[in-house]
């Protein structure tokens, strides 16, 4: 059926006038529930009481906060039994009945997943058009009656320009993308997402309804959404608040191993040995090696008289606690610090079953004094010492005799070479930290202490992680669960994997399913299958990404002798139309293609790590153009880009299936070999204009 929108020359359509009718009311609703959240009063119990109740209304009127752009419902269904307004979250009238249902409810289900030949008992679906806010337009499917077609308003939506940040996906979820954000809490999920498909939407969105379905468990464990780079943090920032979701933590892995401060770069080569998951063990070693044997008997005070712990019980004891240190999993049952306070009370208690075969009744709060005592803490002090992570980690890469020992059958003569700083750092306080050395302090503190870990974390761009960022996230998995999202075949560090089993089993969840996501809903069928010409080199095993939708016109490549002139009309032509512009060069060039904008009066600002990604015209550096879309892209030289970097033609795949509605390539000189069509003549590529 398609879409019924006002006309001027025809009678008013009663349905829009009623929808309208109820659109207002679910607004006044939302007030009132605004209303009646801030005058919830404190009853004066107590201070944390009040505290407990002031931080849960905040918490409500921040879910309830209302964007006059975001109507509170997009659609509707109707069964024979009832009728649903879906929105991105619950409405109720005053007597408590619904007004709009979240999208997350289990009746809301059918919305997402209902089809002509599994209706689900609906017998119509409908979907609203709104702009600015207003409702203007409906369009049904008759499902029960066999009626499936294609929604205008659901392509309307999809294709919507994206000034600004990303936005939610609610009105748009397609049936396998819903299977993935209502997957059981319990259960983890890896996303193989092709360019456009919503892998990171989908994340979120599953974060989004865990948080519903799930609310009272993940309040208490938390959920962690882990992103590439600050940039990208900020792009996604504003989609879980605007779904009622306001304390789920996004960082990076950076952020997250942020122990140390970092200001350091290592050469690649040694990035990746220093990524490598054979550290983990080399720090294993260097710190529970340090534990020695004791070599004499122990004096310990307890209630004013001395107890002779014997040195052969001592060594019984130690020895028990580093066996408990590790299993063959390599996974910590007993943390470095935590042995050294239980070797402290094993102490204590020996001069205290001492004591109580005498006859005597020492009291627990007796007890942990003794294990304080001068005489015990020094015993620990030298059977086993106390260790800082970023101390560990110093002296392992300044101590040739410790790195030695540690590395033994680990790591060659050359690899520890490669390690060792070198002028070795007087203190850790001056030493070089990388980012590399930042994840081997995480990973450190890991063995000395428990990390906290939360009930859920989404985990994007996961195919770039090295190993041990893939451990340093994992600590924080506790007994959660986790969503990695990502796409082999936009992989471009150094340590990239070829299949996902590699990083599932550093994430320590080797059996996790990978769930393929191969139907393109954002970029165009002509901008994807270009694109495409680059996956028989770069990744061969994996599919190619499908378009739902052509776009002719979307693809120009143009061969241009100079940068100056061309880019700056193609640039001012793009920023004729609404929407956002992505300029996407090789790092080096970002400084000269934001000068030549500006010289044609183009008010481009380039992307920093730091920077805003929602700028409407940004020079994007190719390294940090991963996560982000642009409705229309210009690729600068992209030979530039393939050449910047060892996995350059994988950056270039990315960088080629950032636009939403047009992409642009500008070449100096011949294409990279992949994206060559032996078809076309010199001279007559693509959209050549």
């Amino acid at each position: 059926m398609s879409p019924h929108a006002p006309s001027e020359t025809t009678v008013p359509d009663p349905v829009l006038t009623a929808e309208r009718a109820h659109l207002a009311r679910a607004a006044d609703c939302l007030t009132e529930m605004r209303a009646a959240a801030s005058a919830v009063t404190d009853a004066g119990v107590d201070a944390w009481a009040s505290e407990r109740l002031g931080a849960a209304r905040a918490e409500r009127l921040r879910a309830l906060a209302a964007d006059p752009h975001v109507p509170p419902f997009f659609g509707r269904t109707d069964s024979p039994v009832e009728t649903f307004h879906i929105g991105r979250r619950h409405v109720r009238d005053a007597a408590g009945d619904p007004v709009v249902i979240d999208w997350r409810a289990p009746m809301s289900r059918p919305f997402y997943q209902a089809s002509a030949a599994e209706p689900q008992g609906l017998e119509r679906r409908r979907r609203f058009g709104f702009d600015g806010g207003e409702l203007t337009g409906y369009e049904d499917e008759l499902l029960g009656a066999g009626d499936e077609h294609e929604s205008h308003f659901l392509r309307e939506e999809i294709e919507r320009p994206r000034s600004g940040p990303m936005r939610d996906i609610v009105a748009t979820i397609q049936p396998e993308q819903d299977d993935i954000v209502r997957a059981p809490l319990a259960e983890s999920i890896c996303v193989q997402g092709a360019p456009g498909t919503g892998k990171t939407a989908v994340g979120l969105h599953r974060a989004a309804y865990l948080l519903y379905t799930h609310g009272g468990q993940l309040s208490r464990t938390g959920v962690l959404v882990v992103g590439p780079n600050r940039a990208f943090l900020r792009y996604i920032e504003q989609v879980l608040p605007t779904l009622g979701e306001v304390d789920v933590e996004q960082t990076t892995v950076a952020g997250l191993t942020a122990r140390v401060p970092v200001r350091a770069v290592d050469p690649p080569p040694v990035a990746v040995l220093k990524g490598d998951a054979r550290m983990a063990e080399v720090l294993r070693r260097a710190l529970w090696g340090e534990i020695a044997k004791p070599v004499d008997d122990v004096q310990v005070t307890l209630t004013g008289r001395r107890y002779r712990a014997p040195v052969e019980r001592l060594k019984r004891y130690v020895d028990d606690l580093r066996r408990r240190g590790r299993t063959d999993d390599d996974q910590q049952l007993l943390h470095y610090a935590a042995g050294r306070e239980r070797l402290a009370m094993l102490v204590a208690e020996d001069a205290r079953r001492q004591k109580e075969a005498a006859g005597g009744s020492p009291t627990d709060a007796e007890t942990r004094k003794a294990a304080r005592t001068p005489e015990v803490r020094a015993f620990c002090d030298t059977v086993w010492p106390a260790r800082d992570a970023a101390g560990l980690v110093h002296a392992l890469l300044t101590d040739p005799a410790l790195l030695r020992r540690a590395a033994r059958g680990l790591l060659d003569d050359d690899e520890q070479a490669a390690l060792r700083w070198d002028p070795a750092p007087r203190s850790v306080r001056t030493a070089p930290w990388s980012e590399s050395d930042a994840v081997l302090v995480d990973e450190a503190a890991g063995l000395l202490e428990r990390t906290e870990g939360y009930g859920h974390v989404v985990l994007d761009e996961a195919q770039d992680l090295s190993p041990m960022q893939c451990r340093a996230v994992a600590r924080r998995l506790a007994a959660g669960s986790l969503t990695v999202l990502g796409d082999l075949a936009q992989a471009t560090s150094p340590w990239a994997p070829t299949d996902w089993r590699e990083t599932l089993a550093g994430l320590g969840r080797p059996g996790t399913v990978v769930r393929p996501l191969t139907r393109g809903y954002r970029v165009p069928g002509e901008v994807l299958e270009y694109a495409n010409r680059l996956l028989p080199v770069i990744a061969p095993d994996l599919p190619p990404a499908t378009a739902v939708r052509s776009e002719p016109g979307s693809l120009t490549v143009r061969p241009v002798s100079s940068l100056a002139g061309p880019l700056a009309d193609v640039v001012a032509g793009l920023a004729a139309v609404p929407g956002s512009i992505g300029v996407v060069c090789a790092d080096p060039a970002v400084g000269d293609v934001v000068a030549l904008l500006a010289a044609a009066g183009l008010p481009a600002v380039a992307l920093t790590d730091d920077g805003d990604a929602a700028a409407r015209m940004a020079v994007v550096p190719a390294t940090l153009a991963k996560g982000l879309e642009f409705d229309a892209v210009v690729v600068v030289d992209p030979a530039a880009i393939v050449a910047a970097e060892p996995r350059g033609l994988h950056r270039l795949y990315v960088v080629l299936t950032r636009a939403v509605s047009t992409l642009v390539v500008l070449h100096r000189g011949d294409l990279p070999a992949p994206l060559i069509d032996d078809r076309e003549d010199d001279g007559a590529a693509v959209g050549l204009a």
